[in-house]
């Protein structure tokens, strides 16, 4: 569904991506962990067309990802949620229906603002939310034209527990659609009970791909060890 092959994105002398590749199939969810400045959020807008790569190649879908055609085929949820101040929240739904030409889009949609606690909202303007709430409609919106791949760059940022469980438990509902799923987060243990594999960048390398159990079969004395304490074990600068 993904291929992202010997992508670099360079700022000055810097690679802030360096050449990194890896694939993403159906039905799959990946955890994309790194510590501050590692490039996960760089990498997740390199693909969906926010950034301009420096070079390497991108394929969603078996299309190019700037193509119009891959566009069609994901939703993208911010760190940063960004919604429009003159708009209420039912009417940022009927924007991404129309701008997607998805029928019958009402009842899903209200759905979904059930599901995010957001029924009572529908006609607040986008400028009087809290982060919390755009980032519920920012989810709400990139769920409504059932895309078969999404990128979510620190979704649990800013929202209440209940929010964080209901948003997993959308993780799973979509797996089970066969969609495919690209997390970018900070919070490792919301990730860990989702995830079908790991990715772990640090200085824009990839430094670890695979499960869960494999890189901890990986690591030494990783015996008993928990994915943050791996995550630790394998970004820690090396000292004498």
């Amino acid at each position: 569904m993904l291929s992202v092959s010997n992508l670099i994105k360079r700022y000055g002398k810097q690679n802030a991506v360096d050449d990194i590749s890896f694939e993403l199939g159906g039905g799959e969810v990946v955890g994309l962990l790194g510590p501050n400045g590692a490039g996960k959020s760089t990498t997740m807008k390199c693909i969906v067309g926010l950034l301009r790569k420096t070079s390497g190649e991108i394929t969603i879908g078996g299309h190019d990802h700037l193509s119009v055609e891959a566009k069609r085929l994901f939703s993208y949820i911010p760190e940063t949620p960004y919604v429009y101040d003159l708009l209420t929240v039912r009417e940022h739904l009927q924007f991404i229906a129309q701008a997607y030409g998805v029928r019958d889009w009402k009842e899903k949609g209200e759905e979904l603002l059930n599901l995010f606690e957001l029924d009572d909202k529908g006609d607040k303007l986008g400028r009087d939310l809290s982060k919390g709430m755009r980032q519920k409609v920012s989810i709400c919106c990139a769920l409504l034209p059932d895309p078969d791949i999404l990128f979510f760059d620190e979704p649990m940022i800013g929202l209440d527990p209940k929010a964080i469980k209901n948003t997993r438990q959308v993780f799973r509902d979509l797996k089970e659609q066969g969609k495919t799923i690209l997390v970018s987060t900070h919070l490792i243990d919301s990730v860990e009970s989702i995830a079908d594999r790991i990715m772990i960048l640090k200085n824009g390398k990839i430094i670890g791909n695979d499960t869960i159990q494999n890189l901890k079969a990986q690591a030494e004395g990783s015996d008993g060890a928990t994915l943050e304490d791996l995550f630790l074990q394998l970004t820690e600068d090396a000292r004498d």
